[in-house]
């Protein structure tokens, strides 16, 4: 055990709901817990194309902020009866685009009534996966799933439940749509083009991918589900998508000249303007990866957001792992991190109340306190920086980008200067619980200087506001000199935020 208390588990019919802020589309979707499993019962989505309104520079037109935030407006209607631990809000590559998302998400989670969370291109691989996985009959073979999406496409080989392989692109229907067909003209020529940009980008990891191999392969989202109801109405294919299919549909396209002369049976109104650049993805990854034939699923990121809360309730939590895998790649202490991480829980039970932290403030303490030290296995020398580069820009597996960035900010201000949150690109309800977290990590490092095994003393820590009063026992103090100093020395670094120390004597 870790001494966390966990959140309360689920229980048969509770509303657990998941919102997807793609570059295309938002969607939201409601479901019932019922005897272990998710039963939808409601689903929401709207096509905001969020990717065609951010620059070259990463502004967001005036146009798309107001789509985006009347759609975030309707699902919050939808959801504003539900608790955030059972909401759940990812924003994607769009997002991730922009020069100030933090701006951004501030009006969109008041929109929302919800925290909005951004995640990278290979976490959001890892989502569509388990919502595809979910979505399939149960198979114990390697599957290749690929989900093009707005901004971005995501390639992804698993086992079961599993993913074993993860990439992201920056490739999109949106983007590849405005790169190679501008002005919506379409001929060949500029076809061929865009075939052979794709195909340079897709040289980075498509010999592993062949290698490693797969099964099936499955084409997840709105642009694999178009363009197989269009062969399928057209009559070139039943059931899914196959490289004669895409070639014919490919000359269909290019016979139109113009993207908004498009006509094809099947194919909305509101897809039109983007189809052009999803097929000629579509059939990029055919030739890349040399498929012959896909079949398409219904689920995707969605759905794997759900999933996804049922294992975190279920002390199942995919990032427990990370942080375990994270501790073992860097050699750290695990002693040292184990006691560490039992005195910032004592710490944290005794202000939680007063400083208004909850669940998710604890985990961050815990998963901080057990990679602190990941640092050293670079540099003894500014190892808190080494370590706060290393958890910011790594790939953390069930880690949304905010959470990596809270925990290498409270890594990086384990020692000396504390690494202020104010300063950071942080939604500002992350920024207070960060900063006294960080408060908090800080203490339990300082009172485990000596790395001993010895047990600490009975200690009181209390908070009122920004003022923090710690006491220890005179005589514990006065044979630990070292840590006394320490104490001493930390008031000037916690006043330079704000925070005053008081060290008493029991």
């Amino acid at each position: 055990m870790d001494g966390r208390v966990r959140p309360k588990g689920l229980e048969s019919g509770d509303l657990l709901a998941a919102v997807d802020l793609g570059s295309n589309s938002f969607h939201m979707i409601v479901a019932r817990l019922e005897h272990g499993s998710l039963r939808v019962i409601d689903r929401h989505r709207e096509m905001v194309r969020l990717a065609a309104g951010v620059d070259a520079e990463g502004s967001l037109s005036t146009e798309a902020r107001e789509r985006a935030f009347g759609c975030l407006e309707r699902m919050g209607q939808r959801l504003r009866s539900l608790p955030h631990e059972r909401v759940r809000a990812v924003a994607t590559n769009a997002v991730r685009q922009l020069r100030a998302p933090a701006a951004f998400l501030l009006t969109a989670e008041t929109a929302l009534g919800h925290p909005i969370e951004v995640v990278s291109g290979r976490e959001e691989a890892r989502l569509i996966y388990l919502g595809v996985a979910n979505g399939l009959p149960p198979r114990d073979t390697r599957r290749l799933v690929v989900d093009i999406g707005g901004g971005s496409t995501e390639f992804i080989i698993g086992r079961g439940f599993e993913p074993l392989e993860r990439e992201s692109l920056q490739v999109g229907c949106i983007a590849t749509t405005r790169r190679f067909f501008e002005n919506g003209k379409l001929n060949e020529k500029r076809w061929r083009h865009g075939l052979t940009e794709i195909a340079v980008e897709l040289q980075q990891f498509a010999a592993p991918f062949r290698q490693l191999g797969w099964e099936e392969a499955i084409g997840s989202s709105g642009t694999a589900r178009a363009i197989a109801a269009i062969l399928a109405a057209l009559r070139l294919h039943e059931g899914g998508i196959i490289a004669e299919g895409l070639a014919q549909l490919r000359e269909r396209v290019l016979a139109f000249g113009s993207v908004d002369r498009i006509e094809l049976p099947g194919l909305s109104d509101e897809r039109r303007p983007v189809f052009p650049g999803g097929l000629l993805v579509m059939e990029a990854v055919f030739r890349a990866l040399g498929l012959t034939e896909m079949k398409v699923c219904d689920t995707a990121m969605r759905e794997g957001l759900l999933y996804d809360m049922l294992g975190r309730a279920s002390d199942q939590d995919p990032r427990d792992a990370t942080i375990a895998a994270l501790a073992a790649r860097y050699g750290v202490d695990v002693e040292q991190a184990a006691r560490v991480e039992r005195t910032a829980l004592a710490l944290f039970e005794r202000v939680a109340e007063d400083w208004s932290l909850g669940e998710a403030q604890r985990d961050w303490l815990v998963w901080a306190a057990r990679v602190h030290e990941l640092g050293l296995a670079i540099a003894h020398s500014q190892h808190h920086q080494h370590g706060a580069y290393v958890v910011e820009h790594s790939d953390l597996a069930g880690f949304s980008q905010q959470e990596q960035q809270v925990l290498a900010l409270m890594i990086r201000g384990q020692r000396r200067k504390v690494a202020d949150p104010r300063r950071a690109d942080l939604p500002e309800r992350l920024v207070l619980p960060t900063l006294r977290c960080t408060l908090l990590l800080r203490l339990a490092i300082l009172l485990h200087r000596s790395r001993d095994a010895e047990p600490l003393p009975a200690f009181e820590l209390k908070a009122n506001g920004q003022e923090v009063y710690l006491t220890l026992p005179a005589r514990w103090l006065d044979r630990h000199a070292l840590t006394r100093t320490d104490l001493e020395t930390e008031r000037p670094y916690l006043a330079a935020v704000g925070v005053a120390l008081h060290i008493g004597k029991s």
